[in-house]
């Protein structure tokens, strides 16, 4: 350990006043590195969770100097909702890595103590109504904080930057935008995929409709496999779709006022000949009732899920090609592209430690009060890309020098 960082664990330690003290709530599949870095970064971390196995597992990789507590915790019980509240202390920072239906549930708890609370779900209008509320009480609620959504929001403000600086925007040239994401098996195999977490939820996405823009109009898409188009990444090729709605990320990304807006999309990223091997079971998902669904996402679980040994992969690539009228396009890319097994599984890295860094923002007060995604300014995204970095996430950059 760095001298810096043991004199600032010692101070945290030393201090009369109270510090933040961090709650992340599920040790599952997607958690541990993020659990792991922010234990030995600030000293010490409780883990909530139903089962106590899956963060007892995690002792082993924790600092000495670091403390791993470990609580039980059932939000479906009143009595396990009681003690959860009762631990929790104005400026605390919870980390909810629940499905995202308990994500509101957690917020309301935090509002309640005045806790500030990190998820790495899209934000949902319900979650988003409670801003209001967030604001008067000086609590930050930060969600899209993972891979997908977070760590593609965090490249695409990057390169938008660049852009900007460059003096390409707002000048009626021609723009391409993609970012596509996807976890995938290190090793191919025939059914081109594997599962980190239950299908369930794979499932009902391909169902959804999604929305874009293409050939410069809104492209609307009922079916995922209805328009699965080819990505060629250093001599790969992958197969993309477009994912929920991308309209609302042009205002985020600052290309709102685009008149020659051609391509904006953000999708899902696959293995090729993912749609080929996938083919028996879009009919089936397409009509299946909610049992029925549940029924087949528990046999691909069973026939498809991860091994401990196993590695898995995840693919993020954020791209924006601007093509002036009299002169060459310009392009820029930046890709994520990593392995992992067991605990330190690549999706694990990406979704947990991004989640990390959004709780080392709020316990250095970096961040503001109200509901908020991923962080929109390039200072903070700087930030975040560096400790990734840090952390073994390397980002691969085409074109755009990275500033971090």
């Amino acid at each position: 350990m760095s001298s810096d960082l043991s004199q600032h664990k010692s101070k945290i330690h030393q201090s009369k006043i109270h510090w933040p003290k961090i709650h992340w709530i599920g040790a599952g599949l997607a958690s541990g590195p993020g659990i792991v870095s922010l234990a030995n970064k600030w000293g010490k971390i409780t883990v909530w969770d139903v089962n106590l196995d899956r963060a007892e597992r995690l002792r082993a990789h924790v600092a000495q100097d670091a403390e791993l507590a470990i609580r039980h915790l059932n939000l479906k019980e009143a009595g396990s909702q009681k003690t959860f509240l009762a631990a929790l202390k104005t400026g605390d920072i919870i980390v909810s890595m629940l499905p995202a239906d308990f994500h509101v549930q957690v917020a309301r708890f935090a509002l309640e103590k005045k806790c500030h609370m990190v998820t790495s779900s899209y934000l949902s209008p319900d979650m988003t109504d409670l801003n209001d509320a967030a604001m008067a009480k000086g609590v930050s609620l930060v969600n899209e904080a993972g891979l997908d959504p977070g760590i593609d929001h965090l490249l695409a403000h990057i390169i938008m930057d660049e852009a900007r600086k460059s003096g390409l925007l707002n000048q009626g040239h021609i723009i391409d935008f993609i970012s596509y994401c996807g976890g995938i098996p290190a090793e191919k195999n025939p059914f081109t995929y594997k599962f980190s977490w239950t299908p369930l939820g794979v499932l009902t996405a391909l169902t959804s409709p999604s929305i874009m823009i293409k050939n410069g109009k809104e492209h609307a898409t009922k079916k995922a496999w209805e328009d699965v188009t080819e990505l060629s990444l250093d001599k790969e090729i992958l197969e993309v779709y477009a994912n929920r709605n991308s309209l609302p990320y042009i205002k985020d990304y600052g290309l709102e006022r685009e008149t020659g807006l051609r391509t904006f999309v953000r999708g899902t990223l696959r293995l090729d000949g993912w749609k080929a091997a996938w083919r028996d079971i879009f009919p089936i998902i397409e009509k299946a009732a909610p049992d029925e669904l549940k029924a087949l996402s528990d046999r691909l679980w069973q026939a498809h899920q991860y091994n401990e040994s196993e590695r898995d992969r995840i693919v993020l690539h954020v791209a924006l090609t601007i093509s002036p009228k009299d002169g060459p396009p310009w392009k820029a890319a930046l890709s994520l592209d990593t392995t992992g097994a067991g605990w330190q599984s690549a999706m694990a890295q990406a979704v947990s430690l991004t989640a990390a860094q959004a709780v080392n923002a709020l316990m250095e007060n970096r961040l503001p009060s109200g509901v908020q995604a991923a962080p929109h300014t390039i200072e903070e995204a700087r930030i975040w890309l560096k400790g990734l970095k840090e952390s073994g996430l390397e980002i691969k950059a085409e074109n755009i020098k990275l500033p971090f």
